[in-house]
Order: structure tokens, then C-alpha cells, then sequence
């Protein structure tokens, strides 16, 4: 573990280890003298604007329901260590340690983007996801509207939706969710974790409560829209004995559906879960990753199609088997999940619609 490794208060990550395209790694070291001083870098959040050249991502995963997807940030505020997208933050020369929490791009042009491309004679509609990697609801977007204006140029041009979030922000939109859920274009699903609010306060540590997640599905709910809850990660030895828990409050706050992936360890995601574990559950940590690679076969992350969702072997046949039992008795197993409508989208007729009514 990396000696300087330490609790910071607001963060997940405890260090700001290089990325695996840097060509010179830095390791700092502490002589004893600053284990109380904190991180003159840690509390420095920068908003970094970027003029991107497209904004609908393809994915051709076969484990993934989604083919396309939009994420119009680049590194989540929340902190949340487990966050499979940190590796991303080292395409940027950046760290996918404490600069992925800090040093947050967005993308300013994204609206004209998406505009720009639902418009293109070529583009054939789908279901577009939001916030497939970082949250669309994460802090910045109170400040900067991003994921707003996206959803009003996709209710216009009449664009399904699904989103996945964590945040209560998602409340802010629910005048536009409810309209696209009356035409069937949209669902979404809120990720709760634990409803254990010191393991929250330790693993997601800028994010809401898992309980005002669930009051935010209920306020969702009663607007007509069709939400889910995703328990996603899965740890072993420090959130599943909540899956029953967590279904059975979920149904009861209006949820129509669940899923669950476990935990995964993708590049820089697995010296930073370790350097936390280290840090936050020394007693636990061995245990803990134990159980991972008894589900990874062998190792800290399995990326193989079909098993880097849901692991493999007694431990993840375990998980899957309770998750499923539970899901079927309460309803959640999606048999009452809406599909969404592709029938009416308008591509460059909602543009000159729109011009009509200037």
C-alpha cells in the first residue's frame, strides 16, 4: 500500500496514484511528520470545460442492454472508490485517484451535440442511455444544466431514455421525466448500495443516503414514471447481507424493477479499492478480496463477456441465487417493465418544427 494512503474526509480515494499511461509514476512517501496534514490538492475542485466532436457513445457489449449511451461528464464528483469509470480519468493524463473526484470535464457543447446528431439522416433510433460511466446527476450538473438540456432536445425530437443515477438532483427534472414517461420513452434506475450510512459515508462519500435514494424512487413514482433500483456494486463481506433489505424497501417505495452487478476491479480500480480497504477495514480486507478473486477466478477483476457482470463460482452463485429468489417474490424481476417507444421519434422534423414556431 502506498505509505502516504489516508482517509480524506469528502473522498473515496485515498491517494492520487498515476495513471498506466504515465510514463514516470510518482510514489509519495511519508516520514511520519504529515500523517495529520491534509492534501493541499484534495479539496480543490475544478470544473474543466471541453468542446467535444460527438456525444452518442456506441457499445457493442453483449453485456450490456444498451447499445447507445451519452455521459456528458468526465469523472464524478462522489467519489464512490469502487467507480469502474476511474481508469478513464488516465486517457486525460490524469489520475484515476483523487483527480478523477476533483477534476471533473464536462462537456459544453453536448445539447448542440446531440441536436446535431438526432438530426442526421443516418441516425436510426434507439433507447439512449444516461450515465452509463459517471453520474449525470453528479454535483456540477445543479451549476452547469447539461443533462437538463439533453433530456428537452430529447423530448422534443421524442427520444427514449433511460437513466442511472444515484442522486436526489434527478428530482429537479421530473416535470420533463413525467412527460416522456406518459408517451413510454423513458425509465429509470437508481443505484443504492447500503442502506448502512456509515459504510456510505466511507464508500460513497458525496453522495445522498441510500434511504433519501428510496424516497426519491417513491417521488419518482408517484409522478408515473417507471424506476428501478440497481444494486451495483455488490461487495463481498461488506454490503450483501443487504439484498433483502434493500429489495424489500425498494418495492415498498414504488420500484418496478431490479438488477445487481458485482463488484468489479477494472486497471487502477483495484489498488485503490485495496489502498481503501487497507485504510478503512484494515480487519476485513483480506476477507474481502479473498471472496473477490474466489469470483474472479483467481484474480482482483475478470473483464471476459458474460462473467465480469456477475462473477462465477459458489460465492457469485450465491449472490445470484438470493438476488433472484427475492426478486421474483417481490415483483422486481421485470416482468412488469415497460418497453420504451421508438415509434415516435421525429428527427430533423422536430428541428423545423421548431423554426416554424420562432
Amino acid at each position: 500500500m502506498n505509505a502516504i494512503a489516508r482517509s480524506i474526509k469528502g473522498r473515496g480515494a485515498t491517494s492520487n496514484m498515476a495513471g498506466r499511461f504515465e510514463l514516470i509514476a510518482r510514489l509519495r512517501e511519508s516520514d511520519g511528520w504529515e500523517q495529520s496534514a491534509p492534501d493541499p490538492a484534495s479539496d480543490r475542485q475544478e470544473l474543466l470545460p471541453e468542446i467535444a466532436r460527438s456525444i452518442i457513445s456506441r457499445n457493442s457489449s453483449p453485456d450490456v442492454p444498451f447499445s447507445l449511451s451519452i455521459n456528458p461528464y468526465r469523472g464524478c464528483e462522489h467519489g464512490c472508490v469502487y467507480c469502474f469509470a476511474r481508469p478513464t480519468h488516465a486517457y486525460l493524463d490524469m489520475s484515476p485517484g483523487l483527480d478523477f473526484e476533483r477534476r471533473i470535464r464536462f462537456k459544453a457543447n453536448a445539447a448542440e451535440l446531440l441536436e446535431r446528431e438526432l438530426c442526421d439522416p443516418r441516425y436510426r433510433c434507439e433507447p439512449i442511455t444516461l450515465g452509463a460511466n459517471t453520474d449525470p446527476y453528479q454535483p456540477a450538473e445543479a451549476e452547469l444544466g447539461i443533462t437538463r438540456k439533453l433530456l428537452e432536445r430529447c423530448l422534443e425530437h421524442r427520444q427514449p431514455v433511460s437513466i442511472i443515477t444515484k442522486s436526489t438532483l434527478i428530482e429537479r427534472d421530473a416535470d420533463l421525466l413525467a412527460e416522456f414517461a406518459a408517451r413510454g420513452l423513458c425509465n429509470v434506475f437508481l443505484s443504492v448500495t447500503t442502506l448502512d450510512d456509515e459504510l456510505k459515508r466511507r464508500l460513497e462519500p458525496r453522495t445522498a443516503s441510500g434511504r433519501a435514494r428510496l424516497r426519491t424512487v417513491a417521488a419518482l413514482a408517484r409522478r408515473g414514471i417507471p424506476v428501478g433500483v440497481l444494486l451495483a456494486p455488490i461487495i463481498p463481506a461488506l454490503n450483501d447481507t443487504e439484498i433483502e433489505r434493500i429489495l424489500a424497501n425498494a418495492v415498498a417505495a414504488g420500484a418496478r424493477k431490479a438488477d445487481w452487478i458485482l463488484l468489479r476491479l477494472p486497471h487502477e480500480v483495484a489498488p485503490l479499492f485495496r489502498e481503501w480497504l487497507e485504510v478503512q477495514y484494515p480487519e476485513r480486507a483480506a476477507h474481502v478480496m479473498s471472496l473477490v478473486q474466489q469470483s474472479r477466478g483467481g484474480r482482483d477483476n475478470d473483464p471476459r463477456f458474460g462473467s465480469r457482470m456477475r462473477g462465477a463460482g459458489p460465492f457469485a452463485d450465491l449472490i445470484a441465487a438470493r438476488f433472484r429468489v427475492q426478486a421474483r417474490r417481490l415483483g422486481l424481476d421485470g416482468s412488469q417493465w415497460p418497453a420504451l417507444d421508438t415509434s415516435q421519434f421525429r428527427g430533423a422534423q422536430a428541428a423545423s418544427v421548431q423554426l416554424q414556431l420562432l
